[in-house]
């Protein structure tokens, strides 16, 4: 089978979900719709802008032309709207079994039931949008994220607590609570480096007060999250589904701290993942962490084995080809 990926750039996710799809002996070709640099960046910014209508329609263009080029048995979009109609029009012309899988809540997209009617398949990790789409009449099932199985990675011993990923308030709060607590924390992201290329290009002009990194790809993260005392898997409000963190960081063998009691629909609570529910009781863990080396261990041997067993991109990716069998 022809595959054809549109997706995002998106830290790199796209050649995850390609390898994962070729694990499976498909034949795929990526299309990436939002590799164009400064434009895109300045369009995500002004998202009602001139500038942004341009960028959406040679988008769309340059999307058209990889689906004439390529001529694939199937499509999968990933997100995806950034494209316009005639996108999805032509998708539909084409023949090809297609397939969208959304890895955030709809309220923060561009969709409307007569695009998504399109699609043979709506895939999202969020359970509330799955069955919202499906009161609606729309074809869709519940995809969670997962974890990249097929990228080698070496652990990077360090006495700190991690976390990985977006500058949102609360997890800039909880990092400070950790280091007021005399607990070592670092973060990683280009909303918390210093560098000035990071503070320009992010206008963050005020340090989080904890010790900061830019971005990483995903190799060397996974080695930061398998060597931290522990990691942090912050979701806060306004999300149902789980972050690819809530599996990169079982399935490397981190002890994971996630603010999600529900996580424990996809892991052990206590035994393959540990969840906070206070300040103190994420000290306490951080602390039990550095203390108790076999009782981590434990934990994150047993998170390990569950995601390898059933949370990897390769296990999501057959669930996409299923649906096009």
């Amino acid at each position: 089978m022809r595959v054809l990926l549109v997706s995002p750039v998106f830290h790199g996710y796209w050649s995850a979900f390609a390898a994962a799809l070729e694990a499976l002996q498909l034949d795929v070709t990526v299309h990436c719709y939002d590799a164009g640099g400064i434009g895109n960046a300045l369009a995500h910014r002004a998202p009602g802008s001139a500038l942004a209508a341009r960028v959406r329609g040679a988008a769309t263009a340059a999307a058209i032309r990889a689906l004439t080029a390529a001529d694939p048995d199937a499509v999968l979009v990933v997100k995806g709207d950034a494209l316009e109609a005639d996108w999805w029009h032509a998708l539909a012309a084409s023949g090809a079994r297609s397939a969208l899988w959304l890895y955030d809540e709809l309220a923060r997209m561009r969709y409307d039931d007569e695009t998504l009617g399109t699609v043979d398949r709506v895939f999202s990790y969020s359970p509330d949008d799955t069955r919202t789409l499906q009161e609606r009449g729309i074809d869709a099932a519940v995809l969670p994220d997962g974890f990249d199985a097929l990228t080698a990675f070496t652990p990077r011993p360090s006495h700190r607590t991690s976390f990985i990923g977006a500058r949102y308030p609360e997890r800039e709060r909880l990092l400070r609570v950790l280091a007021e607590a005399g607990e070592a924390v670092e973060a990683y992201g280009r909303e918390w480096s210093r560098s000035p290329w990071d503070v320009l290009r992010t206008a963050r002009w005020r340090g989080a007060g904890v010790p900061a990194h830019g971005d990483v790809d995903r190799a060397t993260y996974f080695g930061v999250m398998a060597g931290s005392a522990a990691t942090l898997n912050i979701h806060g409000d306004g999300h149902d589904g789980f972050s690819m963190r809530t599996y990169e960081a079982p399935g490397v063998g981190a002890l994971q701290l996630i603010d999600r009691p529900d996580v424990a629909q996809h892991y052990e609570v206590g035994s393959e993942t540990l969840v906070f529910r206070s300040d103190d009781e994420l000290v306490d863990q951080v602390r039990r962490a550095r203390r108790d080396e076999s009782w981590a261990r434990g934990i994150r041997e047993a998170g390990r084995r569950r995601t390898l067993a059933e949370h990897t991109l390769v296990h999501r990716m057959r669930e996409v080809r299923a649906a096009w069998a």
